[in-house]
């Protein structure tokens, strides 16, 4: 799966269930989802949640930190990573 595709997947995912209501909903890939306050804890689960449904693998406790997480840039390099490493199940 192209980066690409993961980062549309993802920003679609954000847009339909965290950015609910919201009029400039638009992500660009390197947006920080913390500098624009867009995932709180609540949102961070929810998001990892998806992932690993999404993309079929286990995220550990110590894999939830802003370098993976922080962006749709982000997001699909771990995924990728993941996916690439065959931890995904």
């Amino acid at each position: 799966m192209l980066y690409d595709e993961i980062i549309q997947e993802v920003r679609e995912y954000i847009q339909t269930n965290i950015l609910i209501g919201v009029t400039n909903g638009h992500l660009d890939a390197h947006d920080s989802f913390l500098q624009r306050g867009i995932l709180n804890s609540t949102g961070v689960l929810e998001l990892v949640g998806f992932l690993e449904e999404r993309y079929r693998f286990r995220c550990s406790d110590e894999e939830i930190t802003p370098e993976n997480l922080d962006s749709l840039q982000r997001i699909a390099e771990f995924v990728g990573s993941k996916i690439n490493s065959g931890t995904s199940s």
